[in-house]
């Protein structure tokens, strides 16, 4: 019996350290498994490989980058291996205010079928709508702070946030 128990519990550590060396998320190469579907519009995420070389974003502090396949605003895109990306520190007009073409417009010009740059917000990388808070880089330009600069977007700080967008103005 004394032997039974010995196996049976060193059956139930081997499979509990096991489970803590499985590795089912690589935050790198991040594809959300649902989606966020604001829009009665539904893209597919594509599988692809995340970069995690800044050279790619031509930015310094971009710590992933991939292609836009979609813009859905003036401050969200989407991203190829990253999923829904919100620009941290900026809020650009919502659809039928004054301005959202214009932003969304300058925003599609500037990334889609581009590869962006993200600097992940280390002290929230997530918002409530579970969309990727980043600083997007493309060409090595900060994009967040040229709404801000260009007059599309106004400063939305909400802390915490690694960011500070009021050094951006």
């Amino acid at each position: 019996m004394r032997r039974v128990y010995v196996l049976f519990m060193l059956c139930i550590i081997v499979v509990s350290v096991s489970g803590c060396t499985h590795d089912d998320l690589d935050p790198l190469n991040y594809t959300p498994s649902s989606s966020n579907n604001s829009s009665s519009s539904s893209t597919a995420v594509p599988s692809t490989t995340t970069t995690t070389s800044s050279s790619n974003s031509n930015s310094p502090h971009a710590e992933v980058s991939g292609k836009c396949y979609k813009v859905v605003d003036g401050d969200t895109i989407d991203v190829e291996g990253v999923g829904r990306v919100r620009f941290v520190g900026v809020n650009t007009p919502e659809r039928g205010d004054s301005g959202y073409q214009e932003a969304k417009e300058y925003v599609k010009n500037m990334c889609l079928g581009k590869t962006v740059g993200l600097d992940i917000d280390d002290a929230k990388n997530k918002d409530k709508y579970d969309r990727t808070l980043a600083v997007v880089y493309v060409g090595g330009v900060n994009l967040n702070q040229e709404l801000l600069k260009k007059g599309y977007a106004e400063v939305m700080y909400i802390p915490p946030s690694e960011f500070n967008p009021y050094k951006w103005t």
